[in-house]
C-alpha cells in the first residue's frame, strides 16, 4: 500500500482501535488459481504483543482452507470511515480557486501467516468471545448459551476456525492533513452537515488530526 508520509499511522493503539471497530475484514490469501478474497468478522486479540492475534472461522466447505494450508503469507484489509470530499467545502475555494474533490478514508492492512484451528473448544472460545464483543451493546445481549446446544454443535460441525499471529501492520489515515487549517474546519464542518453517521466518523478523524497538528 502506497502511504505518503502525511498519512502513515504508525500508532499500534490507534490502529487495534479501528479493527475492533470494524471487524468485517477482506482476507487475502494465495489460491492455486490466483489471488482468494473473503471477507469475514476477524476478532482481535491484543496477545502477542504489540500487534496481536486475529481470529475467525469459515464454513467447511470454504475451498479457502487450502490456502491456509500452504504456508504463505495472508493480508487482513480493515476499512474504516470513508467520505467524499467536495472542493465546495474548502475555505480556499473562494480565493484561489485551486481545490479539487478527494476521497478520505482510514485503512489498516494486517500480515501474518493462517494457522487452522480444527478444535471444537478452541472454535467455542472464540465465537463466544467475538459474540460479546458484538453484542456488547445491546441491552438484551444474545449468547451462545441461548439457543440449544445441540443446535449449536450441529453448527459448529460446519465451520473451521482460524487465527493469523500478526507480523506487522500498516495504517494510512488520508483525513485531510494535507490541508490548511481553514480548510481543514470547513471539510469537518461540511461532513458534519451531511447528517450522515459515516461523515460524522470522517469529520471526527479530521479533527484527530487538527489536534494531532497542533500538538
Amino acid at each position: 500500500m502506497y502511504i505518503p508520509k502525511q498519512f502513515e499511522e504508525p500508532r499500534v493503539d490507534v490502529m487495534h482501535e479501528l479493527m475492533r471497530a470494524h471487524l468485517l475484514a477482506t482476507l487475502i490469501t494465495l489460491s492455486a488459481s490466483g489471488l482468494n478474497a473473503n471477507h469475514i468478522p476477524l476478532h482481535l486479540s491484543g496477545s502477542p504483543a504489540p500487534l496481536g492475534t486475529l481470529q475467525g472461522h469459515v464454513a467447511r466447505a470454504n475451498p479457502v482452507l487450502s490456502d491456509f494450508a500452504k504456508n504463505t503469507e495472508a493480508l487482513a484489509i480493515f476499512h474504516g470511515p470513508d467520505a467524499y470530499i467536495t472542493p465546495s467545502w474548502y475555505a480556499t475555494k473562494q480565493v484561489t480557486g485551486k481545490v479539487v474533490p478527494t476521497w478520505n478514508f482510514a485503512v489498516v492492512h494486517a500480515y501474518g501467516l493462517v494457522r487452522i484451528a480444527d478444535d471444537a473448544a478452541w472454535l467455542r472460545t472464540q465465537l463466544e468471545a467475538l459474540t460479546a464483543h458484538n453484542e456488547a451493546s445491546f441491552p438484551q445481549a444474545w449468547s451462545m448459551a441461548d439457543a440449544p446446544r445441540d443446535y449449536i454443535e450441529h453448527l459448529l460441525g460446519h465451520i473451521v476456525g482460524f487465527e493469523m499471529v500478526i507480523t506487522r501492520l500498516s495504517g494510512k489515515w488520508k483525513v485531510s492533513q494535507n490541508q490548511p487549517p481553514q480548510n481543514q474546519a470547513s471539510v469537518v464542518a461540511g461532513l458534519k452537515s451531511t447528517g450522515r453517521q459515516d461523515a460524522a466518523a470522517m469529520g471526527s478523524l479530521v479533527e484527530a488530526a487538527m489536534k494531532n497538528r497542533i500538538e
